[in-house]
């Protein structure tokens, strides 16, 4: 059936009228207004009756569909869900092709997320975690608390090298220790973020985990246009005068997926703007460049920036590990965030993490990583000459902008047919965003060089073809 009759109240309501719509969606639904298997009006005829724009409808829906609270059958129009709502995420934050990075098939080769060589780090965690087990004792019966994991942080107060400007700001008692830089990021969300669809902005192009952090804390993602630098410091705050909003979460060193830097001034101009709108800022620093002499923003704002970062790129991503730089005086702040959450990190984990510092190994380790990571990414350089890419030194992937009559999803796709995964660029947007035609290349430290060769010499092959010739 067909409720033309509905058509909810929204003038009296303030903030943008798609959200209006998607609540008074949930709330008729809630009340019974809306019945299971009802057909909704169309975009456009609810659009005349509310006097708002087809978009502002088609916009409200949509999230709405994919709440799980409206179905949208293709020719027939829009229902409200007769099944059970969808609870949890919709989508995997990682992706690959078996149940491990190691399930690989042998004739793919992965360059969708970087992958570490073997430099030592597993006879290093062999023999930390050997030391570990000889210290156990009665520690290990009780919950971590917010203090007992003060060794640790102190430990890896050495991962901001001395020359870094950040270093000279720290001390451990800002540090909040993790489960990796994801849920780092998702804590310095549970901390931070208040009210019913709080907003986070991002850079129209970004690290998905951004998304997935933000709707897991019931907010609203607002993409930010970006340039070769990253960020706009305008249309930041252009879209904070239309949304409203309380994090921003910015990569200065190493955006991901554009492999962008900011210079100083913009950092500056965009600290500017998050003190304007009472913004707290989320710096990702999970990949970890070598040190620019730029300064964090957790230098330029440190009132309200949360710096994180993790060993998963340059160590162990299996070790889940990352720290949280946060704002001055609130380390404490982030320390409770993370007991009321997870009860802070696991003994061993700390234990065996203070043990790798301690001893000098972890800082050896990164550095001997980021070198063979290196020598890989000057591969993949001196394979695309000629292509339009981005790249910065000490980087584990590059942004590759594909020739005229390329689409990122279908380039990727065809990459995958000859053996070789990609992202897309469309995998880096928001749901209603444009993406460019372009794809991220990761660089696989596992894979055995020869492999590793190949795999750029079929994409550079696959470059020099036109769309058009390709098999239908």
């Amino acid at each position: 059936m067909t409720d033309t009759s509905w058509s909810p109240e929204l003038a009296h309501i303030s903030g943008p009228k798609y959200l209006a719509l998607v609540r008074a969606l949930r709330e008729g639904i809630r009340r019974g207004d809306l019945k299971p298997g009802t057909k909704l009006p169309t975009v456009r005829d609810l659009a005349w009756s509310l006097g708002v724009t087809p978009g502002t409808v088609a916009r409200g829906y949509q999230i709405a569909t994919q709440e799980g609270l409206l179905e949208a059958k293709v020719g027939r129009g829009t229902f409200v869900s007769t099944q059970t709502q969808r609870l949890g995420p919709r989508e995997p934050l990682y992706r690959h092709t078996g149940e491990d990075i190691d399930a690989t098939p042998d004739d793919l080769v992965n360059l969708r997320s970087p992958q570490l060589p073997d430099v030592g780090q597993t006879k290093a965690l062999q023999w930390a975690m050997t030391e570990a087990a000889r210290d156990i004792g009665k520690t290990y019966l009780q919950y971590p608390g917010l203090r007992r994991d003060a060794y640790c942080r102190e430990a890896v107060m050495d991962w901001f090298p001395k020359d870094c400007s950040l270093a000279s700001e720290l001390n451990a008692d800002d540090l909040v220790l993790t489960h990796g830089g994801q849920n780092g990021i998702n804590l310095v969300m549970q901390t931070c973020l208040r009210g019913d669809r709080p907003g986070v902005y991002i850079e129209e192009l970004a690290y998905p985990g951004f998304r997935h952090a933000a709707r897991l804390n019931r907010a609203e993602v607002h993409p930010v246009a970006i340039d070769a630098q990253g960020m706009v410091p305008d249309a930041l705050d252009a879209a904070c005068r239309k949304h409203g909003g309380q994090i921003v979460c910015i990569t200065p060193d190493a955006q991901n997926p554009t492999a962008g830097r900011m210079d100083a001034a913009r950092r500056e101009a965009l600290a500017e703007v998050a003190r304007r709108h009472d913004l707290q800022i989320i710096e990702d620093d999970c990949y970890t460049a070598p040190v620019t002499g730029l300064p964090s923003f957790r230098v330029i704002a440190p009132e309200r920036s949360w710096h994180v970062t993790s060993l998963s790129k340059t160590i162990s991503a299996g070790m889940r590990f990352g720290i949280v730089a946060a704002p001055e005086g609130m380390g404490e702040v982030g320390r409770l965030a993370a007991q009321h959450s997870f009860f802070g990190l696991a003994r061993p984990i700390t234990d065996m993490v203070a043990l790798l510092f301690e001893s000098g190994e972890a800082m050896r380790l990164r550095y001997a990583a980021q070198e063979e990571m290196g020598r890989r990414l000057q591969m993949t350089v001196q394979s695309l000459e000629g292509q339009d890419f981005n790249w910065l030194p000490g980087l584990s992937f590059l942004w590759l902008k594909l020739p005229m009559g390329w689409r990122g999803s279908t380039f990727a796709r065809m990459a995958e047919m000859e053996g070789v995964l990609l992202r897309s660029a469309d995998e880096y947007v928001v749901q209603d965003g444009q993406a460019p035609n372009a794809v991220r290349i990761a660089m696989a430290g596992s894979v055995p060089e020869e492999r590793f060769r190949t795999a750029l010499r079929t994409l550079t092959g696959l470059l020099e073809r036109m769309p058009d010739d390709l098999p239908v």
